[in-house]
C-alpha cells in the first residue's frame, strides 16, 4: 500500500507545486526555500556532533514545543539539535524563538528519494514528531535505518481516527513503527492503540502545552501592548484569535452588539492565515468598523473599534494583552486551536461548539468552569456582555482557568524520560 501512496504522491507533484505556487501568490514566504522541500540543499557542517531532529509542523506546535527544545538544549548540549517545520510561519516562530542555538529546515515532502536525501545528509540519531504529523515514508525510513521516531504530545481525534481506519492498510504499518507514543489522554491513547501502535510503547503523558512558561520578555511585551490598545482608557479588550474563514462574520456581528452596551471597547481579530489578513481587513471596513492595523504599529487610536493582528509570532503576548478570548477554528468545524495559553493567562475564555483537536483541555476547563461554548455569533455577544456586566464572574472563569493550567503541567519530564530512554 505504501508503495502505491507513493506513486499516487509522485503523480500529483505538479498539483502540489501548483498548490505551492499559489499559495506562495498568497503568501510570498512560500515562494522562498523550495529546494528543502525536496531535501536539495547543502549538507550542513555539524562538526561531528549527533544530530537529533524534532518536527514541529507550524506555529502552534513550534510554542508547545518551546518548554521541549529549551530543555534539550540544556540536558543534550553535545547533540545538533535540528527543528522542521512545514510552514513559513513556522519556520519564523523557530527563528524568533531560538535562533542560532537551532537548525531549521523544512520537512521534505514525503517522497522515498526526499526522505532518502534528507535522512543522509542530516544522519539523525532521533526524530521526534509533535501531535499528529505522521508519513508513512518518513516513518518506514527511520524504521529501516534504526532511527528510534517519537510521537510526543500525540492526540488523535476520534474524526482523525476514523479517516486513519479507512487507510488502514497504509497506516497501520505507520503506527506500529513507532518507537513510543507519548499520548495527551487516555482517549488518545487508546486510538493511537487501536490505529496499530504497540500498547507497551504507549504511554500517557498529558499535554505539553501545559507546561508553558510565560518568560519575562513576553510579559513586559503584552503590558506594553495593553498599555498601546487602551491608548490612557479604561476599554475593555477582546480578542479573537486565529479566526478562519466564516468566523469573522458572526464574530464583527457579535461585537457590534456588544458596541451597543460598551461603545468603548475593542475588538483584536487574529486571522490564523497571513493570506487572510487582506480579505479581513476589506470585510472589517465593509462592515462598518473603524479599523486599524498591529503591523501599523502606533498606539491605537481611541476611536478605533478593530485592530487586525496582521503580524506573526505575537499571539501570546495578545492573550496576555486582552481581557477576555475567544479561540478560533470552533465556530466552523475545523476542531478549534489552542486554549491553554489564554488559561496561562488566566483569562476568560469562550469558544464554539468545535473543539474536538484540544478535547481533553477543553473539558478541564469546562469543567472547572473557566471555559464557555456558544453556538453563534448571538450566543457569543450575550456571554461578552455578560461578562462585562459581571465582573466578578470574568474573575471567577480567569482564576479557574490558572488553576487548571497549574494543575495539568508535568508533560515535559515524561517525554524527556521516553526521549533518555531512546538515547541511552
Amino acid at each position: 500500500m505504501r508503495y502505491f501512496y507513493s506513486l499516487v504522491f509522485y503523480l500529483a507533484m505538479p498539483l502540489v507545486l501548483a498548490r505551492l505556487l499559489w499559495r506562495a501568490y498568497k503568501a510570498p514566504a512560500y515562494a522562498k526555500r523550495w529546494g528543502e522541500r525536496l531535501a536539495l540543499f547543502a549538507k550542513p557542517n555539524f562538526a561531528g556532533k549527533k544530530v537529533i531532529c524534532l518536527h514541529s509542523v507550524s506555529v502552534g506546535e513550534t510554542i508547545a514545543a518551546a518548554p521541549l527544545i529549551r530543555a534539550l538544549l540544556k540536558t543534550y548540549p553535545e547533540q545538533q539539535l535540528v527543528v522542521t517545520t512545514s510552514t513559513p510561519t513556522g519556520s519564523a516562530q523557530v527563528q524568533r524563538l531560538f535562533g542560532e542555538q537551532v537548525y531549521h529546515l523544512y520537512l521534505p515532502y514525503d517522497l522515498p528519494d526526499a526522505v532518502a536525501r534528507f535522512l543522509n545528509k542530516l544522519q539523525p540519531q532521533l526524530l521526534l514528531i509533535m501531535e499528529t504529523e505522521l508519513w508513512p515514508n518518513l516513518l518506514a525510513a527511520c524504521q529501516r535505518r534504526g532511527i528510534p521516531s517519537l510521537l510526543l504530545n500525540g492526540r488523535m481525534s476520534a474524526k482523525s481516527a476514523r479517516g486513519y481506519h479507512k487507510l488502514s492498510a497504509l497506516s497501520r504499518p505507520m503506527f506500529a513503527s513507532l518507537s513510543a507514543v507519548a499520548a495527551q489522554s487516555g482517549a488518545d491513547r487508546e486510538r493511537f492503540i487501536a490505529l496499530g501502535a504497540e500498547p507497551e510503547r504507549c504511554q500517557l503523558s498529558g499535554n505539553l502545552k501545559f507546561d508553558l512558561q510565560i518568560d519575562a520578555a513576553t510579559q513586559t511585551k503584552a503590558e506594553l501592548l495593553q498599555q498601546q490598545w487602551r491608548n490612557g482608557t479604561a476599554r475593555p479588550i477582546f480578542l479573537a484569535a486565529s479566526t478562519h474563514q466564516g468566523e469573522d462574520e458572526p464574530l464583527l456581528q457579535a461585537f457590534g452588539k456588544l458596541l451597543q452596551a460598551s461603545p468603548e471597547a475593542l475588538l483584536v481579530l487574529v486571522p490564523r492565515h497571513p493570506e487572510r489578513f487582506e480579505p479581513v481587513a476589506k470585510l472589517i471596513a465593509n462592515e462598518g468598523f473603524s479599523l486599524q492595523r498591529r503591523s501599523q504599529q502606533p498606539p491605537v487610536a481611541n476611536a478605533t473599534q478593530v485592530l487586525l493582528g496582521d503580524s506573526m509570532g505575537e499571539m501570546l503576548a495578545f492573550f496576555g494583552a486582552a481581557d477576555y478570548a475567544f479561540i478560533g477554528g470552533s465556530l466552523v468545524d475545523t476542531g478549534g486551536h489552542n486554549m491553554i495559553e489564554a488559561a496561562v493567562w488566566a483569562k476568560p475564555i469562550v469558544t464554539g461548539p468545535s473543539c474536538f483537536n484540544f478535547a481533553e483541555a477543553s473539558a478541564l476547563l469546562l469543567e472547572a468552569g473557566a471555559l464557555v461554548q456558544v453556538a453563534d455569533g448571538a450566543a457569543l455577544a450575550e456571554h461578552w456582555q455578560q461578562l462585562l456586566q459581571n465582573p466578578e464572574q470574568a474573575k471567577a472563569m480567569a482564576d479557574a482557568a490558572q488553576r487548571v493550567a497549574a494543575s495539568n503541567g508535568g508533560a515535559l519530564n515524561k517525554m524527556l524520560a521516553a526521549i533518555d530512554e531512546q538515547l541511552i
